[in-house]
């Protein structure tokens, strides 16, 4: 069990320039696409291998307070395809926090098939590379999905490992484990891909307010 403190109300106060304070997430703020994704999903006559294009969004949001917990952290939107379609093939939406008095690396995640997760690991600040999963049945990593996916596809767990590159790219591996109707095994859904920055992150709205306020206090 967690040592939490007996004062669970009284707020930090936090650093209002969040692209400073995302320690190992720090290599992800920005915009990002990857033509290289490869996707192994599940299929009536075996596992389809797919080719995939990214474009994944993590712009900074203003630090997040649960009494004395202290967030830093980046909002996402991913949305991928198959190579010349313009239809999505898979879109995401969520958070990616880190907490510092922990170690504490959150990803929550959502798609537009009645599905929602939240995947939690540890990591150094200057941690290059991280792991987290989320579980079926946890109360704090969990996995909850609509009773259709739950049925035919449920999902037993969900890891994903990022790496944060040495060339200014970053990298992430993931495994779905799929529990199918009719097969003896679980499935394995994987997913990998490396991304190039195409966009600078814009900094969260209370940085930009103390920027503005510096700048107005210059001698002009």
């Amino acid at each position: 069990m967690t040592d939490f403190p007996k004062d669970i109300y009284t707020e930090p106060e936090p650093d209002p320039d969040t692209l400073a304070n995302l320690g190992p997430l720090a290599g992800m703020a920005g915009i990002w696409t990857g033509t290289i994704g490869l996707d192994v999903n599940p299929k009536a006559d075996g596992p389809e291998r797919q080719a995939f294009i990214e474009r994944i969004e993590l712009q900074p949001i203003d630090a997040q307070t649960n009494g004395p917990q202290l967030f830093y952290g980046l909002r996402y939107h991913t949305r991928i395809v198959k190579p010349d379609d313009v239809e999505t093939f898979h879109d995401q939406v969520g958070y990616w926090l880190w907490e510092p008095a922990t170690g504490a690396v959150i990803q929550t995640l959502s798609i537009p098939r009645g599905q929602a997760a939240m995947a939690v690991g540890k990591a150094t600040t200057d941690a290059k590379t991280f792991r987290l999963q989320a579980v079926r049945g946890s109360e704090m990593n969990g996995i909850v999905s609509n009773p259709f996916l739950e049925y035919a596809f449920r999902t037993d767990s969900y890891t994903i490992t990022v790496s944060i590159n040495a060339d200014d790219t970053w990298s992430y591996e993931q495994e779905t484990v799929l529990i199918i109707p009719g097969q003896a095994e679980p499935f394995r859904h994987t997913d990998h891909n490396t991304l190039h920055k195409i966009g600078e992150p814009t900094p969260n709205p209370t940085a930009q307010a103390a920027a503005r306020k510096q700048a107005a206090a210059q001698p002009q």
